[in-house]
């Protein structure tokens, strides 16, 4: 691309982004001619995939914000349309990061347009409340706008379809094809009101399933430290032991509200090193049974368990073990269904369902 290929067309973006703080970024890179920075927003554009899109705030196709972000709300209109889903319900949640109740409510906006309906969350809820939310509501597709637990300066665009998991191929390629085709930002209708906000009924339903995996008259005497990771967990989980009646977990008093800084961690991320030295500092306090941590997002658990033999006393429990020990759980239980495990798990669980 040469120079004034790229400027064309960072000027043509500039014309189009409906929010000024990207305007305002963009025409001061622009007025400082910093065609290295802006070569690294219009080299390409932020690639759809099985994951959505993720990746770090700012203007630009090579950036999440508002102009990426109502084009892949437009591409995911036009894939449902074109499989016959015009009328359907379209579930948007989405976390606490900087930027999301935006980029929700431009999905929200962009769908209602397109005839579809459209249906936000109350507020900042955990992703796994989304992807309820789609099979309760029966609704043919669902959006989270969460960058799960990147750094603090990104955000992401998790799509879901009717049956409450993310897309696979080839609904990421379709997709995908759909947003391409969108040349101008312009073409893009967006309603300015329409789509519904929800009460708390489907976090109550949801609520209302945490019950079943537990064993009637099982002892509920656990103690735990839980962190939330500056994330949207707190209030689910807490919610959750209630209702469970275990003991309200301590918390991590600095880690316990939301706030897309992350003041605390480098990386909002359980598994990361130092992310989980304050809620061991609490653990060392408290002495309970188990240390418990969402990602931001919350939809990522990791769990701490004693260890004299780990310095610091508390040793972290990798996702496959955590994995291993449901589904034990479940097979004591005499529960029926289906164990999923995916590349990146442990081949444990097939072992443990052809034992059962």
């Amino acid at each position: 691309m040469t120079q004034d290929d790229l400027l064309a067309r960072a000027q043509a973006w500039l014309a189009e982004d409906p929010d000024q703080e990207t305007r305002d970024e963009l025409a001061a890179l622009l007025d400082r001619n910093a065609t290295d920075e802006l070569a690294a927003r219009f080299s390409g554009t932020l690639q759809f995939g099985t994951a959505g899109l993720r990746g770090e705030l700012g203007a630009g196709p090579m950036r999440m914000n508002r102009s990426v972000v109502i084009r892949a709300a437009a591409g995911l209109a036009a894939y449902l349309k074109a499989k016959g889903q015009t009328g359907g319900l379209v579930v948007v949640g989405y976390d606490a990061r900087y930027k999301s109740v935006d980029f929700a409510r431009d999905t929200a906006a962009v769908m209602t347009a397109a005839g579809l309906r459209a249906a936000l969350l109350p507020r900042p809820l955990p992703t796994p409340v989304l992807a309820y939310a789609i099979r309760h509501l029966g609704a043919v597709a669902g959006v989270e706008v969460t960058a799960s637990h990147n750094p603090p300066r990104d955000n992401g665009y998790k799509v879901y379809l009717g049956d409450g998991s993310q897309i696979v191929p080839p609904a990421d390629a379709e997709i995908a094809a759909e947003i391409g085709a969108i040349r101008s930002l312009n073409d893009v209708p967006r309603a300015s009101e329409g789509w519904e906000v929800l009460g708390d009924e489907v976090l109550e339903a949801y609520l209302e399933r945490t019950d079943a995996v537990l064993t009637p008259g099982s002892p509920r005497t656990a103690r735990t430290v839980y962190t939330a990771m500056h994330g949207v967990g707190k209030e689910v989980l807490t919610a959750a032991f209630g209702r469970a009646g275990f003991p309200p977990p301590a918390l991590v008093a600095e880690q316990a509200e939301p706030d897309p800084a992350f003041p605390t961690v480098a990386f909002p991320n359980p598994e990361e090193p130092g992310a989980m030295d304050l809620a061991f500092e609490a653990a060392r306090a408290v002495d309970p049974d188990l240390v418990i941590a969402n990602d931001p997002d919350a939809d990522r658990c990791a769990v701490a368990v004693p260890d004299a033999d780990v310095e610091g006393g508390w040793r972290m429990l990798r996702g496959d073990e955590v994995g291993a020990l449901l589904a034990a759980h479940l097979v004591h239980k005499g529960a029926t269904g289906v164990f999923a495990e995916s590349i990146v798990s442990s081949s444990l669980l097939g072992r443990i369902a052809e034992a059962a």
